[in-house]
C-alpha cells in the first residue's frame, strides 16, 4: 500500500476574478501534489469554488441572472486557468453540488443532535462583503476592521454553534501539535486570539435564501463559512468511511492565504471537534502579493491577471517566479521587471544555456550517442555528490514548504554544472585522441547531473522538464528511483536542445 497524501487549496469565491493570489496557492499545492506522486505517494489534491452566500445572491440580481447561472459562468474562469497553469488536481468541488449539500446537512445535523448547535437570537454589526459579524468594539471608526467598508446592524433569529465550549480543547491541540498551524508567527497569532476567549458563533441566516437550508428548518440558511469549510470532507464522500473519506482524511496540508487563517485554524477545527472528526495535520497560511509596492485592488486597477502573464511569459516562467521570488509564508511584491529578471538570468542563462551547450557538445563530439563513463575523477565526484545532496535537501525543503529554498538548492547544482563545463573544458579534451575516455566521462557526468535536475524540477516546471528530458534521451516515468545517479545508460540518443526559455527584452 502506498502512503497517502491529501492536499487542499481554499475554495475560491465565484464573486471574484482569478488573480495572482489564487494562482499562487494553487501552484504551490500542485507542486506538493506532483512531488509527492513522484516520491511514490497516493495523492489526492482538491481545489474548488465557493458559490453560496449573500454576496453571490446580490451580484446575480445586479447582473439579471440566477445565482447558479452566475456561478456556472464564473467557475469556468477558474477551471480554465487551472488547466492553463498545468494544475494536476484530482477533484474540483463546487458547493452547489449535491454531494456537498448532503455532507453539509449531515455534519450540521450531527452537531445539532449532540447539543452543540442551538437556536437563539443574534444582534451585531454585519459586513456583507466579508460575510462576517463584528461586535461594536471590533469595528474601526464604525467600519469593518477587515475591509474598511460600511457595516449594518442586523438582528435575527439564528442557530449558534457552541464554539466557546472548545476553547481549551483547541488550545491544548495547538500546544501539543507545533506543526498544526504554520508558519510560527501565524500560530502565535491564533493562540493569542483563542486565549482572548471564543464566543459562540452564529451559523445560520434568515435574511437571504442562496445557500443550504438548515435541516428541519428551511427558513434558515447555513452560514456560508460553515458550508464552505466542510468542502474538504464532502469532496471525499463524507460521511461514507468506506471510500476516499476513510482513505485520505485527516488532510495532510491545507494551504490558505493569511486573510482566512482564523476560519481555518479556529472555526474549522472546532466544528470537527464537535462532530467527533480528526483535525487537519497542518494548516499553512502564506503571505499576500502586493503589486509594485501597492496593495492589489480593483479600484487601483492593479490586479495581476494570471492569463495575461501566461500569454506574455509562458506557463512555467509564471510557476517558477511565484515560488522562487518570495519565501513561502511571507508577503511578496510582484513587478514585471522582477519577473523578467528571473526569466533572463535563472531560466534563459542558467538552466537553458547549460542544457543547450552540453547537448550540443554530445552531438558534436559523440554523434549524439551517450558514451560510457570511465572512472570518475575528483572533479566528477564533486558534481555527483552535489547532485545527490541536492536531492536530499529538496526533499527536506518541500516538507517544510520552503519552495524558494528547494529551487535555490536545484540552482546551486545548475551553477555547479556550468562551472564544471568551464573547468573540464571538453573543447580542449576533444583535440587529444588520448583523452577520448576522459571526454566521455565528462560528457556523461554533465548530462546525468542535468537529468536528475530536470526530474526533480518536474513538479515545478512540468512542461520544461518534459522537453529537457526528451533531449537527454530520457523518456521513462519520473519516479523516486529516477533521482538516483546512474539512470542514464550509455547508448541513449542525445538531441541538441532548443532554447528552453528565450530571453525576454524589457522593451517588449
Amino acid at each position: 500500500m502506498k502512503p497517502t497524501f491529501y492536499v487542499t487549496t481554499p475554495i475560491y469565491y465565484v464573486n471574484d476574478v482569478p488573480h495572482i493570489g489564487h494562482a499562487y496557492t494553487t501552484v504551490a499545492a500542485d507542486v506538493l501534489a506532483r512531488y509527492k506522486r513522484l516520491m511514490g505517494f497516493d495523492v489526492y489534491f482538491l481545489t474548488g469554488s465557493d458559490e453560496h452566500g449573500q454576496k453571490v445572491e446580490k451580484a446575480a440580481i445586479t447582473a439579471g441572472e440566477t445565482p447558479l447561472e452566475l456561478a456556472d459562468r464564473v467557475v469556468k474562469r477558474f477551471q480554465a486557468l487551472w488547466e492553463r497553469l498545468g494544475i494536476s488536481n484530482n477533484d474540483f468541488i463546487r458547493t452547489t453540488q449535491e454531494r456537498h449539500k448532503k455532507g453539509v446537512s449531515r455534519i450540521f445535523s450531527d452537531i445539532l443532535d449532540r447539543g452543540d448547535i442551538y437556536l437563539g437570537e443574534y444582534e451585531d454589526w454585519y459586513c456583507t462583503p466579508c460575510e462576517t459579524f463584528w461586535t461594536e468594539t471590533q469595528l474601526i471608526d464604525g467600519r469593518c476592521p477587515d475591509c474598511n467598508r460600511p457595516v449594518e446592524k442586523l438582528k435575527e433569529e439564528s442557530y449558534f454553534f457552541r464554539m466557546s465550549k472548545y476553547q481549551e480543547q483547541l488550545l491544548a491541540h495547538i500546544e501539543a501539535n507545533p506543526d498544526f498551524i504554520q508558519p510560527k508567527s501565524k500560530r502565535n497569532e491564533i493562540i493569542s486570539f483563542v486565549k482572548e476567549g471564543l464566543r459562540d458563533l452564529s451559523v445560520s441566516r434568515t435574511t437571504f435564501s442562496w445557500g443550504i437550508p438548515v435541516p428541519g428548518n428551511d427558513r434558515h440558511i447555513i452560514y456560508v463559512w460553515f458550508d464552505a469549510l466542510t468542502n474538504y470532507i464532502t469532496a471525499l464522500g463524507y460521511p461514507d468511511e468506506s471510500g476516499n473519506f476513510g482513505r485520505y482524511w485527516p488532510v495532510d496540508i491545507q494551504l490558505i492565504g493569511k486573510d482566512i487563517l482564523r476560519f481555518h485554524a479556529v472555526y474549522w477545527p472546532t466544528f470537527l471537534m464537535a462532530a467527533g472528526l480528526p483535525l487537519p495535520k497542518k494548516v499553512f497560511a502564506h503571505g499576500w502579493w502586493t503589486v509594485e509596492g501597492q496593495k492589489m485592488s480593483k479600484s487601483l486597477q492593479n490586479v495581476v491577471e494570471p492569463n495575461m502573464l501566461i500569454d506574455r511569459y509562458g506557463v512555467d516562467v509564471v510557476r517558477y517566479f511565484l515560488l522562487r521570488e518570495v519565501p513561502f509564508g511571507l508577503d511578496g511584491d510582484f513587478s514585471h521587471s522582477a519577473l523578467v529578471n528571473r526569466l533572463n538570468s535563472d531560466l534563459a542563462n542558467d538552466i537553458g544555456n547549460l542544457l543547450s551547450r552540453s547537448t550540443a557538445m554530445a552531438v558534436k563530439y559523440f554523434d549524439g550517442i551517450l558514451p560510457d563513463p570511465d572512472v570518475l575523477a575528483e572533479i566528477d565526484l564533486a558534481l555527483k555528490n552535489k547532485t545527490e545532496e541536492m536531492v536530499t535537501a529538496v526533499d527536506k525543503f518541500i516538507d517544510e514548504l520552503a519552495f524558494s529554498k528547494a529551487l535555490q538548492a536545484i540552482w546551486d547544482v545548475i551553477s555547479a554544472g556550468n562551472k564544471y563545463i568551464d573547468d573540464t573544458a571538453p573543447w580542449t579534451l576533444t583535440k587529444d585522441p588520448a583523452q577520448k575516455n576522459r571526454l566521455a566521462t565528462v560528457m556523461y557526468c554533465m548530462l546525468e547531473s542535468q537529468r536528475i535536475v530536470h526530474c526533480i524540477l518536474s513538479p515545478f516546471l512540468p512542461t520544461t522538464a518534459g522537453k529537457a528530458l526528451a533531449s537527454l534521451g530520457w523518456h521513462e516515468e519520473i519516479t523516486k528511483d529516477a533521482l538516483t545517479w546512474g539512470g542514464l545508460k550509455a547508448g541513449r540518443t542525445i538531441v541538441k536542445a532548443e532554447a528552453l526559455f528565450p530571453r525576454f527584452e524589457e522593451k517588449e
